[in-house]
């Protein structure tokens, strides 16, 4: 199994599967806790370790816990909860990476889990009618996935999955079903969490919007996550080699080969990827014009 999720991380445009699999890790690590938690005893000790995950309603909580904006969205509360958000995911995520790459799909979801914590905070610390409930925590990733269905939706609003018991479905009119009804349940039960959807939401169409005006807000998660993967990547060592001068002689008489202009599979292949994980524009100016001379072949 690890070596099985090891492949998955080191797979170009995977990001869906590595977002599932790190939300199932969390769930599965944290349940283990609690159950352990409570027959030994030490259920007090390892709800301080859960509170770290959940992102509280009241801002001067929040202000002791700032990385909550971001971690409440890889922690659930039971298993039909990540069962279904889970769900969504998959089929979204694989959809939007097909079109826009996997460095996008993982920006989105932060940027939908941060967008769905900041409108929770916001509404719960300045609307009156939450302000006098403003005593909650939430937990889930609906607001990143909301963010991603919608995204995808604006996109490519037409594009049609087939639901079971009901049949094909335009995706557009799935994110709208979903915005309708997180809004009619901003007063329910699960008030925060509906809100947080909304917030995702509306950055997912936010986003998308920008990106077909050219201008990706999602670059510096990117690039953040590029800085954070080059940490861990061996550096090659550049090997010196000293020639003599009868070595030097018999260079110059040859003529240097020249370097060839065709491209191999294998090289094709890695720029193919390339394209798929980040864009056209991830490629570099000597892969662009590879990839041209060779289309013209």
């Amino acid at each position: 199994m690890l070596e099985e999720f090891k492949n998955a991380f080191s797979r170009y445009n995977n990001a869906t599967i590595q977002l599932i699999i790190i939300n199932v890790v969390v769930f599965v690590v944290l349940g283990i806790l609690s159950v352990v938690g409570d027959i030994s005893g030490l259920s007090s000790a390892l709800s301080w370790v859960h509170l770290q995950f959940t992102i509280p309603s009241p801002i001067q909580e929040f202000i002791h816990r700032p990385w909550t904006i971001l971690t409440y969205a890889f922690m659930h509360g039971g298993l039909g909860h990540i069962f279904f958000n889970m769900l969504a995911l998959y089929y979204f995520g694989r959809l939007f990476s097909e079109y826009l790459g996997s460095d996008k799909l993982i920006a989105v979801y932060v940027l939908g889990a941060i967008a769905g914590g900041a409108l929770y905070l916001l509404v719960y610390n300045t609307v009156p009618f939450f302000v006098e409930r403003n005593n909650v925590t939430m937990v889930g990733a609906s607001a990143a996935v909301n963010a991603i269905i919608v995204a995808t939706a604006t996109q490519l609003p037409n594009y049609t999955f087939f639901l079971f018991l009901i049949g094909p479905v335009r995706i557009k009119y799935i994110a709208a079903f979903l915005v309708v009804l997180s809004f009619l349940s901003a007063t329910g039960p699960n008030a925060g969490g509906n809100i947080a959807h909304l917030g995702g939401a509306a950055m997912g169409f936010i986003y998308m919007k920008q990106l077909q005006a050219g201008s990706n807000w999602g670059f510096w998660i990117t690039a953040t996550l590029d800085w954070i993967k080059g940490l861990f990547k061996p550096r090659t060592r550049v090997k010196v080699s000293y020639r003599n001068e009868q070595n030097r002689s018999e260079a110059r008489g040859r003529t240097a080969p020249q370097p060839s202009s065709s491209l191999s599979q294998a090289e094709l292949d890695a720029i193919l990827d390339k394209i798929s994980a980040g864009g056209y524009e991830s490629l570099t100016k000597d892969e662009k014009e590879k990839l041209f001379n060779a289309s013209k072949k």
